[in-house]
């Protein structure tokens, strides 16, 4: 077992992060880095290919009580670290979680795919105490008898956060009190843009639900040339309208059309700035037959227009 594996399972066990130990045999781990702060929280991250599919159950760490868990999930680059890209590995979609350690889900592990997360593990008394006076508009966060799941899009000041945690080279002195600002300050980042949500009731959550809004999430993915209609869109969640726009709001910060317009935008501008295509191109392949509509969505999405963000990368 190589140094970086076995220091994962040293942090495992002094934390009591339960972990299957078939998951470690199941995963090839490139890097990994830890931090300790109990009881007020625990940090770490890790790169690792999974060399064979397999499911496990998703659980917080018994030394921190009432746990609130944020994972940073495939937001940062290997370039990032200095370290050689896995090459032959398929990538996941970048995601920001957060739930309650009551709140357990299954997670599906794909052969050959690659994962790359920051995980956060912290008291929500002590997260409480760091908010301060802000932390009555994330009431919903702190009650014990309610479960959530929030899924939040990156911003910038998120992405360069995870990548000064990330990256090879870091303080000889002082290492872990740096690494405990970091994280206060991923958190920071994370809940500035948390505040922007609206104010809404939290509906308590079940598995179906939470399943059904994700199927939902996954169609709008399947198909960004074309809006799904919102018939089809019942269909797959089985529930009604209300209900469906609701979970979706709660779970995702924004409506399902905006997010569905806020994902187009984001992969507008990922073939300007990776495959070099033109505004017009970048606009049309994404189903857009009026540019000057294309250019106003891009502009509430990205904050400038698809001409200034295509003249940064040509």
């Amino acid at each position: 077992m190589k140094n970086s594996e076995q220091d994962l399972l040293q942090f495992i066990h002094q934390t009591g992060y339960r972990i299957e130990e078939r998951m470690m045999e199941n995963i090839e781990v490139h890097y990994q880095r830890s931090f300790n702060f109990s009881p007020q929280f625990t940090m770490f991250f890790v790169s690792y290919t999974v060399k064979h599919a397999f499911s496990r159950h998703t659980m917080a760490p018994t030394s921190i009580k009432n746990c609130i868990c944020f994972f940073f999930k495939n937001i940062f680059d290997d370039e990032s670290t200095n370290r050689k890209t896995v090459s032959g590995t398929s990538h996941e979609k970048p995601v920001v979680r957060i739930f309650p350690s009551t709140h357990t889900h299954t997670s599906y592990f794909k052969k050959g795919s690659h994962r790359k997360m920051v995980a956060i593990f912290i008291s929500a008394a002590y997260l409480k105490s760091f908010l301060e006076k802000d932390a009555g508009q994330f009431q919903f966060l702190f009650q014990r008898d309610n479960t959530f799941l929030i899924e939040e899009i990156m911003t910038d000041d998120i992405l360069q956060t995870v990548n000064d945690i990330v990256k090879e080279k870091h303080p000889r002195e002082l290492m872990s009190y740096y690494y405990k600002l970091k994280t206060m300050e991923l958190l920071f980042h994370l809940f500035q843009s948390l505040s922007h949500r609206r104010q809404f009731v939290h509906y308590k959550l079940n598995k179906k639900d939470i399943i059904s809004i994700y199927n939902v999430r996954d169609q709008l993915i399947s198909s960004l040339q074309k809006p799904t209609p919102i018939s089809d869109l019942k269909q797959i969640a089985g529930m009604n309208e209300l209900k469906m726009r609701k979970l979706f709001t709660q779970i995702f910060g924004m409506g399902i059309y905006d997010y569905f317009q806020h994902l187009r935008m984001k992969e507008a501008a990922k073939l300007m700035r990776e495959k070099q295509l033109t505004v017009s191109e970048a606009g049309y392949q994404m189903g857009f037959e009026n540019l000057s509509h294309f250019s106003r969505v891009f502009k509430k999405h990205i904050g400038k227009l698809p001409k200034q963000y295509s003249m940064e990368f040509n």
